[in-house]
């Protein structure tokens, strides 16, 4: 089966980096693997609520071919039908380290909406997918049988690599297993974000290229001493990116902060002749408070849609009117 038709994938990635999401599902969250380093939360039903979700909504809807083919195909329209997702990976997946036959790297897409298993198992296997029964949930898995797809009901679909597909069917009846402390994180995000994303990955062990360019008074060390990282967007007339990462000292927070800092001077020297970009750079708010460093800006909706629009396309009125009215 063609990968792109089988996984979820497609459209939960597409979704995850920019829609907006609320407090997380909590079934959702007992289905995620315990090991879980990397969340993200995203809610589509909260995007159609606001005047920029409905603008990506409709931009999704009409340039993707692949979100077409499969609508046309099973009926299933994922800016439609999809009302919450939770996208989780383990260490493996976020470090760049393989895992899983083949090396695939591992994590989850897991989504709460509005599904038809059978039409869209007929779909898969029609298109060369096969299946496979797991303790009594049939999983579509590509030929090679190193991805799935599982409806655990009409209203809630798992997918990823086979491993933790099966994973996630031997958690359906459990209670969430997650660190309390990643858990809290995820409350205190998703609560307070339309859209969110926490690691707790280091990238301790990442070096810069030898090429990278070297800034006056910035110094990279003291990014990698980053033990975690979260952060959020919140949508409405003005939208609002807040992110914080942890330091391992309060000293190497003080030091990225600097950094940051000196990187939106020369961000505003270049920016002097693009108002969005000046107004971004403006808005930026950089503070360092013990370990943490505190990052925030703040765009109006109306110039972050005009910086997203294609240029040589306008805003598809017609479809965002349809969104609008769902």
């Amino acid at each position: 089966m063609n990968a792109r038709i089988l996984t979820t994938a497609t459209f939960a990635l597409s979704i995850t980096a920019i829609l907006p999401a609320k407090a997380a599902d909590p079934q959702l969250l007992n289905l995620v693997m315990p090991d879980a380093k990397v969340l993200a939360g995203v809610n589509v039903d909260q995007a159609k609520a606001t005047p920029f979700g409905v603008y990506v909504l409709s931009q999704m809807q009409t340039q993707d071919a692949e979100l077409k083919k499969l609508e046309t195909m099973t009926g299933f329209d994922p800016t439609r039908d999809v009302r919450e997702l939770l996208v989780a990976s383990n260490a493996a997946a976020a470090t760049g380290t393989t895992a899983g036959p083949q090396g695939q790297q591992t994590g989850l897409f897991l989504a709460r909406g509005t599904f038809d298993p059978v039409r869209i198992a007929a779909v898969a296997t029609a298109e060369h997918g096969i299946t496979e029964i797991y303790k009594g949930v049939t999983i579509i898995e590509d030929p090679k049988a190193t991805h799935g797809v599982a409806f655990l009901s009409t209203t809630l679909v798992v997918a990823g690599d086979l491993a933790n597909v099966k994973g996630a069917i031997d958690r359906q009846n459990a209670a969430s297993s997650l660190p309390a402390a990643i858990a809290a994180q995820v409350n205190q995000w998703s609560t307070s974000q339309d859209a969110w994303a926490i690691s707790t990955i280091s990238p301790a062990s990442l070096k810069a290229p030898a090429t990278a360019p070297q800034l006056p008074g910035v110094n990279a060390n003291g990014f990698q001493s980053i033990q975690s990282a979260a952060g959020g967007v919140k949508f409405g007339a003005l939208v609002v990116v807040t992110a914080q990462a942890q330091a391992a000292t309060a000293q190497d927070a003080t030091q990225m902060s600097d950094a940051l800092k000196m990187l939106v001077m020369l961000a505003q020297m270049q920016a002097a002749k693009d108002p969005v970009a000046a107004s971004l750079a403006q808005s930026l708010q950089i503070s360092a408070s013990g370990n943490n460093v505190n990052v925030s800006a703040s765009l109006p909706e109306d110039q972050l849609q005009q910086v997203l629009k294609p240029h040589n396309k306008t805003a598809p009125r017609k479809v965002e009117r349809a969104i609008r009215q769902q």
